[in-house]
């Protein structure tokens, strides 16, 4: 800074003001120190910057699985958000392991990121209140707090699908998710028994498949079990709690012969892009991917910067989009 002031022919109090509050230099003085610092190659220390105001202009989402084009749709609304704001977005992965999560938080309340979104492995876990404790404003995406959080009323999506599929003449359906640690997949799971109950259905109709992952190859394996069952007991829809899981069931189908949906209907959840894509176009319940991330931004940084900050719970309602996948009605 001293070279570019003198580069400049300015003071050096000048130059921190054309960096901090460039409102206070005349155009004539600023474009002459701005040049000076192209001239020079000068970089901003950033993180000297920071160690003084004692926080970053950084926002950090730790999501659930990057694997999941779900979670990185949130992460896009969330750095569309952090953009106009000119902060940026770090993004780390849990991968659904709590001890990674706990550590992300560690590091990144260490470092005093302006606030951290967290689409939590498990809401009810201690490290999350210990974090909120930290004075670092911290959001739960896509599951709802006690402090600010947004969600979809997932148990409503989980209703939606079994309705649906009910509605096209299905009278034995199978649920497909899990880890049951997820509390997404346990109130989809709680939405969809709920249905089926008021439809006056046997609960044995109802079959739990649980998955040790919501993934792909996770689906394939769902896929396996469902072969395996007796045909007298063998489900004649499918309702997955998450879209890779039903695009895993529905790759399994095609490939062995199975007929979507004519012997097989399948409902996924999210519609990410792919469940469009695929196939046979998947039904799938639709989640506001990116508006999720977007108002969860919204709260973080209103948190972060307003001192009489009120903590919100905004629930989002998903909605349910027909495909192919369970286009014929089951006779």
């Amino acid at each position: 800074m001293k070279e570019v002031a003198a580069a400049a022919g300015v003071s050096l109090g000048t130059v921190s003001n054309v960096l901090n509050r460039p409102s206070m230099v005349s155009t004539v003085t600023r474009e002459r120190v701005e040049r000076a610092m192209t001239q020079l190659g000068f970089v901003r220390n950033e993180s000297a910057r920071q160690l003084r105001a004692g926080t970053s202009r950084t926002l950090a989402y730790v999501m659930l699985d990057s694997a999941n084009p779900f979670f990185q749709d949130v992460a896009a609304g969330i750095e569309s958000a952090a953009e106009d704001v000119d902060l940026s977005l770090v993004v780390c992965n849990s991968g659904g392991r709590i001890e990674r999560e706990a550590k992300h938080l560690d590091r990144l309340i260490q470092q005093r990121v302006q606030g951290i979104l967290l689409t939590p492995v498990d809401p009810d876990a201690p490290h999350l209140a210990e974090a909120a404790r930290s004075g670092t404003p911290l959001v739960l995406v896509d599951q709802p707090g006690v402090h600010c959080s947004v969600a979809v009323d997932d148990a409503l999506g989980g209703r939606l699908a079994v309705e649906h599929l009910a509605d096209r003449g299905h009278r034995r359906v199978a649920f497909a998710g899990g880890p049951d640690s997820i509390g997404q997949v346990r109130d989809r799971l709680r939405g969809a028994r709920q249905a089926w109950a008021e439809l006056g259905r046997a609960a044995e109709d109802l079959i739990e498949l649980p998955t040790s992952a919501l993934t792909v190859a996770a689906g394939r394996t769902v896929g396996e079990r469902l072969a395996g069952l007796p045909a007298r007991r063998r489900p004649t829809a499918a309702f997955c709690a998450n879209d890779l899981l039903a695009l895993g069931l529905l790759q399994h189908a095609v490939g062995t012969g199975v007929r979507v949906p004519d012997d097989l209907a399948i409902v996924g959840y999210d519609d990410i892009d792919f469940a469009a894509a695929a196939a046979v176009p998947l039904t799938s319940v639709r989640q506001p991917r990116q508006e999720l991330g977007r108002t969860a931004a919204r709260l973080v940084l209103d948190e972060a910067t307003d001192p009489g900050h009120r903590h919100e719970q905004p629930t989002f309602a998903p909605v349910l989009v027909a495909r192919a996948s369970t286009a014929q009605p089951h006779r």
